[in-house]
């Protein structure tokens, strides 16, 4: 009947409002939120809502998906590690090293497969969650990954990473000696054409200096 359905409405109505206060009492201690109400006269909890709206749809239909995920996989914890140097606590340090090991690998793994990426749909929105997940103190995934799957890897192929590291130094040693010697060739062979051709010249200008006497004493 009308009456049933408008309780229900009236119910659910009551209960986004409920929903409302009690995110609304949450980002009170959110300073920058009071600081944005106040500037928009907008209230905070509508802002964080649109905001998460266009952050879903930013990443879900992939505009600007890649830079967006670069900087949530980065600058947070960045700042959170730079955060985890100056304390005196050790295991915040811990935490934030094995997340930038998982990155690491995780980004390194990316590279090579990244012309399969594209064809994997909503790929970006799985990226974020990922990094979300990894980063998080309440999930601690990056721990999981690496207490599961990494450290036990790594173990095993130090060696193998260690001599590739060592061949990668010494092949880039070499090729910027080598640089540096066709550069250092390149130059003298610059100079010493332009030290001949300053020669011509002026012994160009003597000839016609001579023959200009010449004329005048004839």
């Amino acid at each position: 009947t009308n009456y049933s359905r408008f309780k229900n409405k009236e119910r659910t109505m009551d209960a986004v409002k409920n929903q409302m206060q009690q995110m609304r009492s949450k980002l009170n201690q959110i300073p920058a939120l009071e600081k944005a109400e106040d500037t928009t006269k907008i209230p905070k909890e509508y802002l964080v809502l649109s905001g998460g709206i266009v952050f879903f749809i930013l990443v879900f239909f992939g505009i600007g998906a890649g830079s967006l995920c670069s900087i949530v996989g980065f600058v947070y914890p960045a700042f959170k590690s730079l955060e985890a140097i100056e304390s005196k606590i050790r295991g915040d340090d811990t935490q934030w090293l094995i997340y930038w090991v998982c990155y690491s690998f995780f980004s390194i793994i990316e590279v090579f497969v990244d012309s399969l990426l594209h064809w994997i749909p909503f790929y970006y929105a799985f990226k974020l969650a990922f990094l979300l997940w990894a980063m998080l103190p309440q999930t601690k995934g990056a721990k999981f990954l690496y207490d599961s799957f990494l450290k036990e890897f790594l173990k095993k192929n130090e060696s193998k990473i260690d001599a590739a590291l060592n061949d990668a130094k010494r092949s880039a040693t070499t090729i910027a000696s080598e640089v540096a010697a066709a550069t250092a060739e390149l130059s003298a062979a610059g100079l010493s054409t332009a030290a001949q051709y300053a020669k011509r010249n002026s012994s160009m200008d003597e000839d016609k200096g001579n023959e200009s006497e010449g004329k005048k004493e004839s």
